[in-house]
């Protein structure tokens, strides 16, 4: 990617970042983001990020790299492309293989459309492998995560898999014991790294394994002296990374730590663990502390990893990145570095969760959470974020101010999806609000706060009047021109985020997120001018029987 002058003083470094790797996390267990997305810039990007080599221009990607990330952690779940018996695993809009026509035969002579065995050329180039040429075109190693224990949700939901579950009723954690689960798992493992040859590190998950030890299985297994849970949990890490070290030499796996630090330390020291992963230290709070940073270099672990978060670590339904809370919890993991080793740790994992398991609602969008990363990568090179940098940052992005939550803020930027990030805003702050100042609903406010419209709803309007149909006519003339308008205004934005949302987003996650956080209130609206309608239409009186 060439460097504009803009570029080379975004990644200029005060001094070198204690964290030799710095990987952007996408999850895409909730609203992935189309391919096309990561293939899109805006003037003010363009500019910024001078010529690329590519026919598509400059992409999100080399934003990423160019604030200072050197890889991608891509958490697939349900968004590759399983084939054979996995194919179940899928989702409806998973990343495609789309078929190409081979070069020597005419489209009706396609070997997909054949009776024939499919010929290798038909099946490529993938959208994964898009991504990955997109990723190295500039400068960012691709480390896929597929879940091996715990948060298995999308591969143990399905019926034909459910006899696999640790507990019967949940899908959360895999059974240990049954040889069908590792043989489950190696097949995934071995098709994600089929399209990742060449892979460095591949995550395995291994995080927040609930339940363990709580299957019929495995409470006879710890009736047995000197079984524990945690040799449990060891046995069943060691034999899937084992795998992974067997099949793929070259390939590293690396774990999430919360399951190792209650472990003794003798008995992960002696467990061979320490031989076969690099555990990934996860910490999202701005007053961390990572004691078994010291307990797993005295284990023998040879390489740790750090995971930040920059978005997604909040609120399960929080739409909005609280900047400063992450920036906070940067600062923090650079002062952990900074009080070991120089090569204590490998890199670091800035996390941005889309949806905290499989079934729960979307968090922060990733064009909402961009602001944030950026900010958290320059911190992480410069080991600071003075008002310097902040302004650095903010001229790169095209946005007047970091901070999405400040009201008073005019423009949220330039950068691919900043327009979702303006609705987003604009919904976040003020839908619900407006709409609940005309019901006046659950405040109390003084005259000089609010118009009269609320009180006309709570006054004249209220449950019981709507539910007997009754108003007085002269309320109807107050009430109603204030409904409309805050319908059409709101109306007209929500359609508006809807296009831009499909522009980034599948079908799916667009009326998810709609659903989740505009048509509830819209309906609040139509609700109101409904009973209003009925009111109108009701008996001249409009009084109430007594």
């Amino acid at each position: 990617m060439a460097e504009t002058a803009e570029t080379a003083e975004m990644a200029g470094m005060a001094g070198p970042s204690p964290f030799k790797m710095r990987l952007v996390h996408l999850d895409l267990k909730g609203a992935p983001p189309r391919v096309s997305y990561l293939a899109e810039v805006s003037d003010h990007m363009q500019k910024a990020l001078g010529p690329a080599p590519c026919t598509e221009g400059a992409l999100v990607f080399p934003l990423f790299h160019a604030l200072g990330a050197n890889g991608l952690l891509i958490e697939y779940e349900d968004m590759f492309p399983y084939e054979g018996h996995l194919q179940m695993l899928r989702a409806k809009h998973a990343y495609r293989y789309p078929p190409r026509r081979c070069a020597q035969r005419s489209l009706r002579e396609h070997c997909v459309a054949s009776t024939r065995r499919p010929c290798v050329e038909s099946r490529a180039p993938s959208e994964i492998g898009h991504i990955r040429e997109l990723a190295a075109q500039h400068g960012l190693e691709v480390v896929p995560l597929v879940q091996t224990f715990g948060h298995m949700e999308f591969v143990l939901k399905h019926p034909a898999l459910a006899h696999l579950r640790e507990v019967a009723p949940f899908p959360n954690t895999l059974n240990p014991h049954d040889a069908g689960s590792l043989a489950l798992v190696g097949a995934m493992l071995d098709q994600v790294l089929a399209l990742h040859p060449g892979a460095q590190w591949l995550h395995l998950g291994c995080d927040e394994v609930y339940y363990l030890g709580e299957g019929p299985a495995s409470r006879q297994w710890l009736q047995q002296e000197h079984n524990t849970k945690a040799k449990l949990c060891l046995s069943h890490m060691r034999a899937v990374a084992s795998h992974v070290r067997a099949q793929h030499p070259a390939t590293r796996p690396l774990v999430w730590d919360d399951m190792l630090r209650g472990v003794p330390e003798d008995q992960l020291a002696a467990s061979g663990l320490p031989q076969l992963v690099e555990p990934v230290l996860w910490d999202y709070a701005a007053d961390l502390d990572v004691p078994s940073k010291e307990k797993f270099r005295r284990c023998g672990f040879p390489r740790l990893w750090a995971a930040s978060s920059f978005k997604g670590a909040t609120g399960a339904s929080q739409a909005l990145t609280p900047v400063q809370h992450h920036l906070g919890n940067h600062m923090r993991w650079l002062q952990v570095a900074a009080s070991g080793p120089t090569d204590t740790l490998q890199g670091i994992v800035l996390t941005g969760w889309q949806r905290y398991d499989h079934f729960s609602v979307l968090c922060e969008l990733l064009p909402a959470g961009i602001p944030s990363l950026a900010a958290c990568l320059q911190c992480l090179l410069h080991g600071d974020f003075g008002e310097d940098i902040k302004a650095k940052v903010e001229n790169f992005l095209g946005t007047p101010n970091l901070d999405v939550t400040d009201v008073t803020r005019q423009g949220t930027g330039s950068f691919p999806g900043s327009d979702i990030l303006a609705l987003v805003t604009q919904v976040s702050l003020h839908l619900r609000d407006s709409v609940d100042t005309l019901l006046e609903r659950d405040r109390q406010v003084g005259a000089g706060q609010r118009g009269w419209a609320g009180r006309y709803v709570t006054g004249w309007f209220s449950p019981y009047h709507r539910r007997r149909k009754f108003i007085h006519p002269v309320m109807i003339r107050h009430i109603q021109p204030q409904a409309l308008s805050l319908l059409a205004r709101w109306g007209a934005l929500a359609q508006e985020l809807e296009a831009a949302l499909g522009r980034v987003f599948y079908p799916d996650a667009v009326e998810e997120w709609l659903e989740e956080n505009v048509r509830p209130t819209l309906r609040q609206l139509q609700t109101l001018l409904h009973d209003l309608g009925e009111a109108a239409g009701a008996s001249p009186d409009g009084a109430p029987d007594t």
